[in-house]
């Protein structure tokens, strides 16, 4: 059989070879790279396991494999697809594509910790090769289909992480795709069947120049798709072995990217020969399903009879969970590097192409989004003679390009639909600019050489014409003509198709009988009082919100904070519209409180986890799972990071915390759980130990200096209670001496809280930085210490209000207004706490009207009143006694009640009224006296 085909390609080599000698003057590396091509061919060609050589989302590749499997039938198809994605594909009935194969991995073992989670995807679309041949294979009995690329796990081992997800240039920058459907796919790496562009970038340069075309996707539109649309399948296959092999000669020798691609061809044929020998399979009855640029390859071990040296290296312990995930046109562009439109326009070329060569393409039976499929008409199998195919790359080659004709009815509905939209959209257009675009588009196609405008041209030309400087809606005029031809698609993954956590989460929303598998946002309204069944449902609700990105469940009305529950909540959902994330939690667990709670304990346990973030994970375990478990497993937790902290960075967050669980925990249970108390008693030791360091460290701010004390003095009742020694705070505070004003201030105030000093004392201390001009322009800082002292020292309120009072009454001007913008920020950035109480204060201070103001006087400005002085002028002179005369009712009723006997006696004399007491009871005197005389 190989004789046969020996003189197949010798015309065209003789060509090439002529070629060569007079372009080039002479033989040489010319003629080395075009007879080398042929060779190439010839090789694929010759070989007895038939390749198809296709181009990823290709109509060409589509159409011919279609057409190649009715008529060969093969019983074996090897696809060039990751070996461990093949039990995910009968599930591909159960969705609407476009989907994508994933492999996703969130604990690796035998990877940097760093690239976690992996994920690896396929995208699948209808318009692919790949999916005629998975649907061939799996809806016809007796054939099977065989995965042979490397695994997902080889893809992470063999590629460089950063190269992988780099990704290629997008072709037009300015064609980028909606972020939101772009990015359907995250960030994992993509595998297509069928790479087939120039890594060469001064030849695809070359090809685009003059093609007279903008960008690679557009080339190939014109040069290959529309070409190869009609072909034979021969001249198909020669014609793709020619291009694989044209781009793989003339790619730059990147030793890494070369070695990934020859291993990639090794371990496929290696799968090959074993699944031959294993089951004995004839290679006349397969087919070998891979990019054509893979079919031209030069390794050892291509073809039947190539060497077995390869040997493939076993995978790392990584686990590796696999699943379907909703994919969309704009996705896959993103993902390759595709121009913006040019799948979907491959979808509405595909769809010319059946309906033109009335070819009958497979689908899977089931098919979500898929027409009923008719009866297939039983279809022999073409036997082929030993002689095997001709040279048709010769003719296809010298033959001239077929001009197809201008379809002016097509053309015009375009240029009317364009217009149309335009409108609808906010433009100024009218049927002048839809001939406008019409005759542009004929001369765009015109200066490229072709006669028919292409949809790229017609794109181009509605730009040129109905565009304006700004665009009045969202969409401009390019995204309205790729929705126009046929818009982004958006895949599906159907509810067989899911993973167990998804399911449970859609079986157990299903009372809000909402639809939630459509795209778009849903309004779900839950009155929990008067269904308690929904109280279920909202908190499936609240954890998804916690789970997935933000968007994907925002609730509207309704909280959910420690120890109070909603009545009535209202959401809006878009779980459709987050389909990949929703199934990527099912690669983590089987329920979603499983998720969640193996997020908190990662997130607790994570070396980078500091106090204030673990004592959120209690919270949160507390409020979405109320496991009293998990929640002293973490607090235990937070136990330990909080000793080895040496900073007091989180501080305030600590604080707000604490308080927030001490509170819920004191209402909820009878008593505290041991882990807070634990947690009290450490912290108090902790922050008394950091406190004298914390006010002279530059890096630690007067605000997390005021929330230790915050912490010492407000868990200081509980802090004693359970043993600690108030000694050590008195001592952390006589150990410390700030230099920053701020911090002096809030150490005056820890002082005042302590007795150290007292408010007459402190007063006097701001009266003398008043009075000092040196010292005046630094007084705004003291008083931001003083405002940051409430925190600790709530107590102190009226005080803040008199020195800021004082400030802004003494203060000169060039002082007092720059350090406006400083009280401003700093109430801003704690006003939940300590606006309020300034607020409030001031309110009861200041006169209430206006009028009032004139005559009003500070309180600490005021005289004190004289004291009430008892002195020996009898009863009289107490206005108590006198008021107790005057209406002795009281005094009676109380008796009564008491059981007293007797009356009202009338002192004698001048003496006063506790004379007679003593003269009664002498024996407390007496006992006095002996104590006195004792000493």
């Amino acid at each position: 059989m190989t004789g046969a085909h020996e003189g197949t390609f010798e015309a065209l080599r003789a060509q090439l070879q002529e070629a060569a000698a007079t372009f080039a003057d002479g033989p040489g590396a010319l003629e080395g790279i075009l007879l080398g091509l042929v060779d190439d061919v010839d090789r694929a060609v010759r070989e007895p396991l038939e390749i198809f050589p296709v181009c990823h989302h290709s109509p060409a590749s589509a159409l011919a494999m279609a057409r190649r499997l009715r008529e060969k039938q093969p019983k074996v198809v090897y696809l060039e697809l990751c070996e461990d994605m093949a039990p995910l594909l009968t599930e591909l009935r159960n969705c609407r594509l476009p989907v994508a194969v994933q492999a996703f991995a969130t604990e690796t073992d035998g990877f940097p910790a760093d690239w976690s989670p992996l994920s690896v995807v396929a995208p699948i679309t209808e318009a692919s090769a790949e999916y005629q041949a998975i649907a061939y294979a799996l809806d016809t009995p007796g054939v099977e289909l065989v995965l042979v690329d490397r695994s997902s796990d080889h893809v992470f081992q063999w590629d460089a992480r950063g190269e992988e997800e780099s990704g290629a240039d997008p072709e037009d920058a300015s064609l980028a795709p909606p972020a939101e459907e772009a990015g359907l796919h995250g960030d994992a790496v993509g595998v297509e069947i069928g790479d087939l562009r120039p890594r060469f970038a001064e030849l695809e340069e070359h090809l685009l120049r003059h093609g007279r075309v903008r960008h690679w996707s557009e080339w190939w539109h014109q040069y290959v798709e529309l070409p190869l649309g009609d072909s034979d399948h021969d001249t198909y296959r020669q014609a793709m072995f020619l291009i694989g092999s044209l781009f793989r000669r003339l790619a730059p020798g990147d030793p890494h990217r070369v070695r990934v691609d020859e291993d990639r061809e090794r371990h496929m044929w290696t799968r090959m020969r074993e699944h031959l020998a294993a089951t004995g399979a004839d290679p006349a009855d397969c087919l070998y399903v891979c990019g054509a640029f893979h079919a031209a390859s030069r390794v050892e071990e291509f073809g039947v009879d190539g060497s077995d040296t390869f040997e493939i290296g076993p995978r790392t312990g990584t686990k590796w969970r696999h699943g379907l995930i909703p994919s969309s046109h704009a996705a896959i562009e993103a993902q390759f590097g595709l121009a913006s439109g040019s799948v979907s326009i491959a979808a509405t070329v595909w769809a010319k192409n059946l309906q033109r060569s009335r070819v009958e393409p497979f689908r899977l039976e089931g098919q979500a989004g898929a027409k009923k499929a008719k009866a297939r008409k039983a279809v022999s199998a073409v036997v082929e003679t030993e002689t095997g195919p001709a040279d048709r790359l010769t003719g296809f080659l010298r033959r001239p390009p077929v001009l197809d004709g201008l379809d002016e009815a097509e053309l015009l509905g375009w240029s009317v639909d364009i217009v149309r939209a335009a409108r609808r959209n906010g433009y100024l257009a009218s049927t002048a600019d839809a001939i406008a675009v019409f005759e542009t588009s004929i001369l765009l196609a015109g200066m490229r050489d072709r006669a028919r405008p292409t949809p790229y041209d017609f794109q181009d030309a509605a730009v040129t014409c109905i565009e304006k400087d700004s665009v009045p809606g969202r969409r401009d005029v390019r995204r309205l003509v790729e929705i126009m031809m046929g818009g982004d698609r958006i895949g599906q993954v159907g509810y067989d198709a899911l993973p167990p956590l998804a399911r449970d989460v859609h079986d157990r929303l299903a009372p809000l009988e909402l639809r939630l598998q459509q795209r778009g946002v849903q309004r779900a309204l839950l009155d929990i009082a008067g269904r308690p069944e929904l109280e279920r449902c909202s908190d499936v609700l609240w954890m998804l919100r916690y789970l997935l990105p933000h968007g994907a469940a925002r609730p509207i009305m309704g909280e959910r904070s420690l120890g109070e529950r909603s009545i009535q909540e209202s959401w809006d959902l878009a779980l459709g519209n987050h389909q990949r994330s929703l199934i990527e939690l099912g690669y983590e667990g089987v329920s979603i409180e499983q998720v969640l709670e193996q997020r908190l304990r990662r997130r607790a346990y994570d070396a980078q986890a500091t106090a204030a973030t673990v004592l959120e994970t209690v919270e949160d375990a507390t409020r979405y799972l109320r496991s009293r478990r998990l929640a002293d497993e973490l607090g235990a937790r937070a136990l330990e990071v909080l000793a080895a902290e040496r900073t007091v960075d989180g501080a305030p967050e600590v604080l707000r915390r604490v308080r927030r669980l001490l509170a819920y925990h004191r209402t909820a249970d009878p008593v505290l759980p041991p882990w807070i108390e634990s947690f009290v008693k450490a912290g108090y030791a902790h922050y008394c130990t950091l406190l004298p360091t914390a006010f002279t460290d530059e890096d630690a701010g007067v605000r997390h200096v005021a929330a230790m004390l915050g912490f010492l003095f407000g868990m200081e009742t509980l802090a004693l209670s359970l043993g600690c020694d108030r000694t050590q705070l008195e001592l952390a505070v006589a150990q410390s001496h700030p230099q920053d004003p701020s911090k002096t201030a809030l150490l005056w105030a820890a002082e005042t809280q302590l007795g150290r000093v007292s408010r007459a004392e402190l007063r006097a201390r701001c009266d003398e930085l008043l009075a000092n001009p040196m010292v005046v322009p630094a007084y705004p800082r003291y008083l931001s210490g003083f405002v940051h002292a409430l925190e600790p020292v709530p107590g102190l309120t009226d005080f803040v209000v008199e020195a800021v009072s004082n400030a802004f009454g003494r203060l000169p001007d060039p002082v007092l207004l720059p350090w406006l913008p400083t009280l401003i920020t700093t109430l801003r950035a704690n006003g939940a706490e300590l606006a309020p109480l300034l607020i409030r204060e001031a309110g009861r201070i200041f006169p209430g009207r206006l009028a009032e103001l004139d005559a009003w006087v500070p309180p600490w400005r005021a005289q004190p009143a004289p004291p009430v002085s008892f002195t020996a002028g009898g009863p009289a002179t107490g206005r108590g006694s006198a008021l107790l005369a005057a209406h002795p009712a009281a005094c009676d009723a109380l008796a009564d009640l008491l059981g007293c006997t007797g009356g009202w006696e009338t002192p004698q004399g001048s003496g006063h009224p506790g004379a007679a007491l003593i003269d009664r009871h002498p024996e407390p005197a007496r006992a006095l006296e002996a104590l006195l005389a004792g000493r």
